[in-house]
Protein backbone atom coordinates (compact mmCIF):
# COMPACT_ATOMS: atom_id res chain seq x y z
CA UNK A 1 0.00 0.00 0.00
CA UNK A 2 2.80 2.40 0.92
CA UNK A 3 4.64 1.67 -2.33
CA UNK A 4 1.48 2.44 -4.31
CA UNK A 5 1.27 5.89 -2.72
CA UNK A 6 4.96 6.74 -2.98
CA UNK A 7 5.35 6.61 -6.74
CA UNK A 8 6.96 9.25 -8.95
CA UNK A 9 3.75 11.29 -9.10
CA UNK A 10 3.60 11.59 -5.31
CA UNK A 11 7.30 12.46 -5.17
CA UNK A 12 6.85 15.16 -7.81
CA UNK A 13 3.83 16.57 -5.98
CA UNK A 14 5.65 16.68 -2.62
CA UNK A 15 8.70 18.28 -4.27
CA UNK A 16 6.49 20.94 -5.86
CA UNK A 17 4.85 21.70 -2.50
CA UNK A 18 8.26 21.97 -0.80
CA UNK A 19 9.56 24.32 -3.51
CA UNK A 20 6.50 26.57 -3.36
CA UNK A 21 6.41 26.52 0.47
CA UNK A 22 10.09 27.42 0.63
CA UNK A 23 9.59 30.21 -1.89
CA UNK A 24 6.61 31.63 0.02
CA UNK A 25 8.57 31.54 3.29
CA UNK A 26 11.61 33.23 1.77
CA UNK A 27 9.44 35.78 -0.07
CA UNK A 28 7.69 36.69 3.18
CA UNK A 29 11.09 37.07 4.81
CA UNK A 30 12.25 39.37 2.01
CA UNK A 31 8.99 41.32 2.09
CA UNK A 32 9.34 42.00 5.81
CA UNK A 33 12.96 42.99 5.34
CA UNK A 34 12.08 45.35 2.48
CA UNK A 35 9.18 46.79 4.53
CA UNK A 36 11.55 47.56 7.43
CA UNK A 37 14.06 49.11 5.03
CA UNK A 38 11.36 51.22 3.37
CA UNK A 39 10.11 52.48 6.73
CA UNK A 40 13.65 53.53 7.54
CA UNK A 41 13.84 55.32 4.16
CA UNK A 42 10.58 57.16 4.88
CA UNK A 43 11.86 58.23 8.29
CA UNK A 44 15.08 59.47 6.67
CA UNK A 45 13.05 61.32 4.03
CA UNK A 46 10.93 62.99 6.74
CA UNK A 47 14.06 64.08 8.58
CA UNK A 48 15.44 65.58 5.37
CA UNK A 49 12.17 67.48 4.91
CA UNK A 50 12.42 68.89 8.42
CA UNK A 51 15.96 70.05 7.73
CA UNK A 52 15.00 71.71 4.47
CA UNK A 53 12.08 73.53 6.14
CA UNK A 54 14.16 74.66 9.13
CA UNK A 55 15.88 77.90 8.06
CA UNK A 56 17.74 78.17 11.39
CA UNK A 57 19.45 74.80 10.95
CA UNK A 58 23.10 74.86 9.95
CA UNK A 59 23.23 71.25 8.76
CA UNK A 60 24.37 70.68 5.20
CA UNK A 61 21.31 71.34 3.02
CA UNK A 62 22.87 69.55 0.06
CA UNK A 63 22.77 66.22 1.90
CA UNK A 64 19.16 66.78 2.98
CA UNK A 65 18.13 67.71 -0.54
CA UNK A 66 19.87 64.66 -1.94
CA UNK A 67 18.04 62.35 0.52
CA UNK A 68 14.74 64.05 -0.33
CA UNK A 69 15.19 63.65 -4.07
CA UNK A 70 16.48 60.07 -3.98
CA UNK A 71 13.18 58.71 -2.64
CA UNK A 72 11.49 58.07 -5.97
CA UNK A 73 9.77 54.73 -5.33
CA UNK A 74 7.88 54.87 -1.99
CA UNK A 75 4.51 56.70 -2.21
CA UNK A 76 3.89 59.06 0.77
CA UNK A 77 0.94 61.24 1.84
CA UNK A 78 1.21 63.89 4.57
CA UNK A 79 -1.73 64.65 6.91
CA UNK A 80 -2.31 66.62 10.08
CA UNK A 81 -3.00 65.11 13.49
CA UNK A 82 -6.66 64.52 12.47
CA UNK A 83 -5.69 62.65 9.26
CA UNK A 84 -6.68 65.61 7.11
CA UNK A 85 -4.64 65.60 3.91
CA UNK A 86 -2.39 68.64 3.76
CA UNK A 87 -1.81 68.42 0.02
CA UNK A 88 1.80 67.34 0.36
CA UNK A 89 2.48 63.96 -1.25
CA UNK A 90 5.31 62.07 -2.90
CA UNK A 91 5.59 59.52 -5.76
CA UNK A 92 1.92 59.61 -6.73
CA UNK A 93 0.43 60.32 -10.17
CA UNK A 94 -0.11 64.09 -10.34
CA UNK A 95 -2.52 63.79 -13.27
CA UNK A 96 -4.78 61.47 -11.28
CA UNK A 97 -4.59 63.78 -8.26
CA UNK A 98 -5.85 66.66 -10.42
CA UNK A 99 -8.51 64.70 -12.32
CA UNK A 100 -9.88 62.62 -9.42
CA UNK A 101 -10.79 64.48 -6.24
CA UNK A 102 -11.02 61.25 -4.27
CA UNK A 103 -7.71 59.83 -5.50
CA UNK A 104 -5.67 60.93 -2.47
CA UNK A 105 -8.46 59.82 -0.10
CA UNK A 106 -8.52 56.35 -1.67
CA UNK A 107 -4.74 56.08 -1.53
CA UNK A 108 -4.70 57.24 2.10
CA UNK A 109 -7.21 54.52 3.03
CA UNK A 110 -5.05 51.92 1.28
CA UNK A 111 -1.85 53.17 2.98
CA UNK A 112 -3.55 52.96 6.40
CA UNK A 113 -4.13 49.24 5.86
CA UNK A 114 -0.56 48.62 4.67
CA UNK A 115 1.63 50.45 7.19
CA UNK A 116 1.49 52.36 10.45
CA UNK A 117 2.10 56.11 9.96
CA UNK A 118 5.22 57.94 11.02
CA UNK A 119 4.22 60.79 13.35
CA UNK A 120 6.24 63.99 13.70
CA UNK A 121 5.15 66.05 16.73
CA UNK A 122 5.42 69.78 16.12
CA UNK A 123 3.88 70.98 19.38
CA UNK A 124 2.58 69.29 22.54
CA UNK A 125 0.47 72.16 23.84
CA UNK A 126 -1.61 72.53 21.82
CA UNK A 127 -1.02 69.15 20.20
CA UNK A 128 0.05 69.65 16.61
CA UNK A 129 1.61 66.90 14.52
CA UNK A 130 2.17 65.74 10.98
CA UNK A 131 1.43 62.15 10.00
CA UNK A 132 3.14 60.47 7.08
CA UNK A 133 1.31 57.51 5.57
CA UNK A 134 3.19 55.47 3.01
CA UNK A 135 2.48 52.51 0.74
CA UNK A 136 4.41 49.68 -0.81
CA UNK A 137 7.06 50.24 -3.43
CA UNK A 138 6.98 48.37 -6.74
CA UNK A 139 9.79 46.12 -5.52
CA UNK A 140 7.85 45.07 -2.44
CA UNK A 141 4.73 44.42 -4.51
CA UNK A 142 6.71 42.22 -6.91
CA UNK A 143 8.23 40.26 -4.02
CA UNK A 144 4.79 39.92 -2.43
CA UNK A 145 3.10 38.52 -5.53
CA UNK A 146 6.03 36.46 -6.77
CA UNK A 147 5.08 33.28 -4.79
CA UNK A 148 1.56 33.40 -6.25
CA UNK A 149 2.95 33.67 -9.78
CA UNK A 150 5.36 30.82 -9.08
CA UNK A 151 2.57 28.71 -7.58
CA UNK A 152 0.50 29.20 -10.74
CA UNK A 153 3.47 28.28 -12.93
CA UNK A 154 4.24 25.15 -10.90
CA UNK A 155 0.56 24.15 -10.98
CA UNK A 156 0.46 24.62 -14.76
CA UNK A 157 3.66 22.59 -15.09
CA UNK A 158 2.21 19.73 -13.02
CA UNK A 159 -1.08 19.82 -14.96
CA UNK A 160 0.74 19.73 -18.30
CA UNK A 161 3.02 16.93 -17.08
CA UNK A 162 0.12 14.82 -15.78
CA UNK A 163 -1.92 15.46 -18.92
CA UNK A 164 0.98 14.44 -21.15
CA UNK A 165 1.66 11.35 -19.04
CA UNK A 166 -2.01 10.36 -19.00
CA UNK A 167 -2.34 10.91 -22.75
CA UNK A 168 0.75 8.81 -23.35
CA UNK A 169 -0.58 6.09 -21.02
CA UNK A 170 -3.98 6.01 -22.74
CA UNK A 171 -2.32 5.97 -26.17
CA UNK A 172 -0.08 3.07 -25.14
CA UNK A 173 -3.03 1.26 -23.59
CA UNK A 174 -5.09 1.71 -26.76
CA UNK A 175 -2.24 0.40 -28.89
CA UNK A 176 -1.94 -2.69 -26.65
CA UNK A 177 -5.69 -3.33 -26.84
CA UNK A 178 -5.77 -2.82 -30.59
CA UNK A 179 -2.74 -5.10 -31.03
CA UNK A 180 -4.27 -7.82 -28.85
CA UNK A 181 -7.59 -7.58 -30.69
CA UNK A 182 -6.01 -7.78 -34.14
CA UNK A 183 -3.76 -10.65 -33.07
CA UNK A 184 -6.79 -12.49 -31.67
CA UNK A 185 -8.65 -11.95 -34.96
CA UNK A 186 -5.61 -13.18 -36.87
CA UNK A 187 -5.24 -16.29 -34.70
CA UNK A 188 -8.97 -17.10 -35.03
CA UNK A 189 -8.98 -16.57 -38.78
CA UNK A 190 -7.02 -19.68 -39.74
CA UNK A 191 -8.93 -22.33 -37.71
CA UNK A 192 -12.29 -20.73 -38.61
CA UNK A 193 -11.45 -20.92 -42.31
CA UNK A 194 -10.44 -24.55 -41.79
CA UNK A 195 -13.72 -25.26 -40.00
CA UNK A 196 -15.65 -23.84 -42.94
CA UNK A 197 -13.88 -26.35 -45.17
CA UNK A 198 -14.72 -29.19 -42.82
CA UNK A 199 -18.38 -28.11 -42.82
CA UNK A 200 -18.50 -28.42 -46.62
CA UNK A 201 -17.00 -31.90 -46.36
CA UNK A 202 -19.50 -32.93 -43.68
CA UNK A 203 -22.36 -31.56 -45.77
CA UNK A 204 -21.56 -34.10 -48.51
CA UNK A 205 -21.82 -37.05 -46.11
CA UNK A 206 -25.27 -38.52 -45.65
CA UNK A 207 -26.69 -38.45 -42.12
CA UNK A 208 -25.21 -35.07 -41.14
CA UNK A 209 -28.21 -33.00 -42.24
CA UNK A 210 -29.08 -32.01 -38.64
CA UNK A 211 -25.54 -31.61 -37.34
CA UNK A 212 -24.10 -29.41 -40.11
CA UNK A 213 -26.53 -26.44 -39.68
CA UNK A 214 -25.79 -26.28 -35.94
CA UNK A 215 -22.04 -26.42 -36.49
CA UNK A 216 -22.42 -23.78 -39.20
CA UNK A 217 -24.18 -21.45 -36.72
CA UNK A 218 -21.27 -21.73 -34.30
CA UNK A 219 -18.72 -21.14 -37.06
CA UNK A 220 -20.66 -18.09 -38.24
CA UNK A 221 -20.62 -16.88 -34.66
CA UNK A 222 -16.84 -17.27 -34.61
CA UNK A 223 -16.66 -15.34 -37.88
CA UNK A 224 -18.65 -12.51 -36.31
CA UNK A 225 -16.34 -12.45 -33.27
CA UNK A 226 -13.30 -12.42 -35.54
CA UNK A 227 -14.78 -9.54 -37.51
CA UNK A 228 -15.43 -7.58 -34.31
CA UNK A 229 -11.89 -8.02 -33.02
CA UNK A 230 -10.52 -7.11 -36.43
CA UNK A 231 -12.34 -3.76 -36.34
CA UNK A 232 -10.87 -2.76 -32.95
CA UNK A 233 -8.02 -0.30 -33.46
CA UNK A 234 -9.11 0.83 -36.91
CA UNK A 235 -11.79 3.23 -38.00
CA UNK A 236 -14.87 1.11 -38.82
CA UNK A 237 -17.24 1.84 -41.66
CA UNK A 238 -20.49 3.35 -40.36
CA UNK A 239 -23.78 2.51 -42.02
CA UNK A 240 -27.22 3.96 -41.50
CA UNK A 241 -29.25 1.29 -39.72
CA UNK A 242 -32.47 1.08 -37.77
CA UNK A 243 -31.33 0.95 -34.14
CA UNK A 244 -34.57 -0.70 -33.12
CA UNK A 245 -33.98 -3.70 -35.42
CA UNK A 246 -30.38 -4.16 -34.22
CA UNK A 247 -31.41 -4.10 -30.57
CA UNK A 248 -34.36 -6.43 -31.16
CA UNK A 249 -32.13 -8.94 -32.97
CA UNK A 250 -29.61 -9.01 -30.14
CA UNK A 251 -32.36 -9.28 -27.50
CA UNK A 252 -33.78 -12.30 -29.32
CA UNK A 253 -30.31 -13.86 -29.48
CA UNK A 254 -29.71 -13.44 -25.73
CA UNK A 255 -33.28 -14.47 -24.90
CA UNK A 256 -32.77 -17.91 -26.46
CA UNK A 257 -29.86 -18.50 -24.06
CA UNK A 258 -31.36 -16.91 -20.95
CA UNK A 259 -33.95 -19.43 -19.80
CA UNK A 260 -37.64 -19.02 -19.12
CA UNK A 261 -37.30 -17.10 -15.83
CA UNK A 262 -35.93 -13.95 -17.46
CA UNK A 263 -38.37 -11.53 -19.07
CA UNK A 264 -37.22 -9.24 -21.89
CA UNK A 265 -39.07 -5.96 -22.56
CA UNK A 266 -38.40 -3.47 -25.38
CA UNK A 267 -40.03 -0.02 -25.32
CA UNK A 268 -39.66 2.74 -27.92
CA UNK A 269 -41.34 5.97 -28.99
CA UNK A 270 -40.68 5.44 -32.70
CA UNK A 271 -40.74 2.44 -35.01
CA UNK A 272 -37.83 3.52 -37.20
CA UNK A 273 -34.81 5.09 -35.50
CA UNK A 274 -31.99 5.57 -38.01
CA UNK A 275 -28.40 6.10 -36.86
CA UNK A 276 -24.97 5.67 -38.38
CA UNK A 277 -23.33 2.69 -36.69
CA UNK A 278 -20.99 -0.18 -37.33
CA UNK A 279 -23.46 -3.12 -37.07
CA UNK A 280 -20.95 -5.75 -35.80
CA UNK A 281 -19.53 -3.40 -33.17
CA UNK A 282 -22.89 -1.95 -32.10
CA UNK A 283 -24.25 -5.50 -31.73
CA UNK A 284 -21.26 -6.20 -29.51
CA UNK A 285 -22.17 -3.22 -27.30
CA UNK A 286 -25.76 -4.35 -26.81
CA UNK A 287 -24.65 -7.96 -26.32
CA UNK A 288 -22.19 -6.98 -23.59
CA UNK A 289 -24.81 -4.92 -21.74
CA UNK A 290 -27.45 -7.66 -22.00
CA UNK A 291 -25.00 -10.36 -20.85
CA UNK A 292 -23.94 -8.22 -17.87
CA UNK A 293 -27.59 -7.68 -16.98
CA UNK A 294 -28.23 -11.40 -17.26
CA UNK A 295 -25.26 -12.23 -15.01
CA UNK A 296 -26.37 -9.64 -12.43
CA UNK A 297 -29.83 -11.25 -12.12
CA UNK A 298 -28.49 -14.81 -11.65
CA UNK A 299 -31.09 -16.45 -13.87
CA UNK A 300 -34.32 -14.64 -13.05
CA UNK A 301 -35.76 -11.14 -13.32
CA UNK A 302 -36.53 -8.56 -15.98
CA UNK A 303 -34.29 -6.92 -18.58
CA UNK A 304 -35.88 -3.80 -20.01
CA UNK A 305 -34.53 -1.79 -22.94
CA UNK A 306 -36.00 1.67 -23.55
CA UNK A 307 -35.12 3.46 -26.80
CA UNK A 308 -36.02 7.13 -26.93
CA UNK A 309 -35.64 9.25 -30.07
CA UNK A 310 -34.96 12.93 -29.28
CA UNK A 311 -34.11 15.94 -31.39
CA UNK A 312 -30.34 15.66 -30.92
CA UNK A 313 -29.79 12.25 -29.33
CA UNK A 314 -30.91 8.65 -29.41
CA UNK A 315 -31.10 7.36 -25.84
CA UNK A 316 -30.86 3.62 -25.15
CA UNK A 317 -31.40 2.52 -21.54
CA UNK A 318 -30.61 -1.07 -20.62
CA UNK A 319 -32.07 -1.87 -17.19
CA UNK A 320 -32.06 -5.01 -15.08
CA UNK A 321 -33.49 -6.10 -11.74
CA UNK A 322 -30.23 -7.60 -10.56
CA UNK A 323 -27.95 -7.06 -7.57
CA UNK A 324 -26.86 -3.55 -8.56
CA UNK A 325 -23.47 -1.85 -8.30
CA UNK A 326 -22.05 -0.47 -5.06
CA UNK A 327 -21.07 3.21 -4.90
CA UNK A 328 -17.42 2.22 -4.48
CA UNK A 329 -17.46 0.35 -7.81
CA UNK A 330 -19.48 2.87 -9.85
CA UNK A 331 -16.35 4.70 -11.02
CA UNK A 332 -14.53 1.44 -11.82
CA UNK A 333 -16.98 -0.40 -14.06
CA UNK A 334 -15.45 0.91 -17.31
CA UNK A 335 -11.83 0.51 -16.22
CA UNK A 336 -9.85 -2.34 -17.81
CA UNK A 337 -9.45 -5.38 -15.59
CA UNK A 338 -12.35 -4.55 -13.27
CA UNK A 339 -14.83 -7.41 -12.84
CA UNK A 340 -16.96 -8.89 -10.06
CA UNK A 341 -17.22 -12.25 -11.85
CA UNK A 342 -15.11 -15.26 -10.99
CA UNK A 343 -14.18 -15.62 -14.66
CA UNK A 344 -13.41 -13.00 -17.27
CA UNK A 345 -10.79 -10.38 -18.07
CA UNK A 346 -12.88 -7.34 -17.17
CA UNK A 347 -12.60 -5.86 -20.68
CA UNK A 348 -16.23 -6.11 -21.82
CA UNK A 349 -17.42 -2.72 -20.58
CA UNK A 350 -14.04 -1.15 -21.38
CA UNK A 351 -14.37 -2.16 -25.04
CA UNK A 352 -18.05 -1.17 -24.97
CA UNK A 353 -17.11 2.35 -23.85
CA UNK A 354 -14.42 2.57 -26.52
CA UNK A 355 -16.82 1.46 -29.26
CA UNK A 356 -19.54 3.92 -28.21
CA UNK A 357 -17.35 6.95 -27.55
CA UNK A 358 -14.43 6.60 -29.97
CA UNK A 359 -16.13 4.98 -32.96
CA UNK A 360 -19.71 6.27 -32.68
CA UNK A 361 -18.99 9.64 -30.96
CA UNK A 362 -21.58 8.89 -28.30
CA UNK A 363 -21.64 8.49 -24.53
CA UNK A 364 -22.19 5.56 -22.18
CA UNK A 365 -22.50 5.72 -18.41
CA UNK A 366 -24.34 4.25 -15.43
CA UNK A 367 -27.59 6.20 -15.27
CA UNK A 368 -28.75 4.62 -12.01
CA UNK A 369 -27.84 1.73 -9.76
CA UNK A 370 -29.33 0.59 -6.46
CA UNK A 371 -27.87 -2.33 -4.55
CA UNK A 372 -30.39 -5.15 -4.50
CA UNK A 373 -32.71 -3.43 -7.01
CA UNK A 374 -30.83 -3.22 -10.29
CA UNK A 375 -28.80 -1.10 -12.68
CA UNK A 376 -29.48 1.08 -15.72
CA UNK A 377 -26.79 1.72 -18.33
CA UNK A 378 -27.46 4.60 -20.71
CA UNK A 379 -26.13 5.00 -24.24
CA UNK A 380 -26.47 8.36 -26.01
CA UNK A 381 -25.87 8.42 -29.77
CA UNK A 382 -25.93 11.58 -31.89
CA UNK A 383 -28.83 11.90 -34.33
CA UNK A 384 -27.84 11.93 -37.99
CA UNK A 385 -27.77 15.43 -39.40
Amino acid sequence: MIQQWFNWRTTLFIAAICIVSGTIYYSNYLSKKIAADERHKVETWIESQKILLDTNNNINFNLAAKVSVENNDIPIIETDEHDKISGNYKNLDSNLVKSDKNYLTKKLAAFKQQNQPIIVIISNNPYIANKYYYGESKLQQEVKYYPIVQLILVALFIIVLFTAQRTNYISTQNQVWAGMAKETAHQLGTPVTSLQGWIEMLREINGNEKIVPEIEKDVNRLLLITDRFGKIGSQPHLEEKNILELVQYMMDYIKRRAGGKVEFVLNTNKENIPAKVSPPLFDWVIENLLKNALDAMEGKGTIEVNILYQENNIIIDVSDTGKGITKINLNKVFKPGFTTKKRGWGLGLTLTKRIVEDYHKGQIFVEQSDVGKGTTFRIMLPVNS
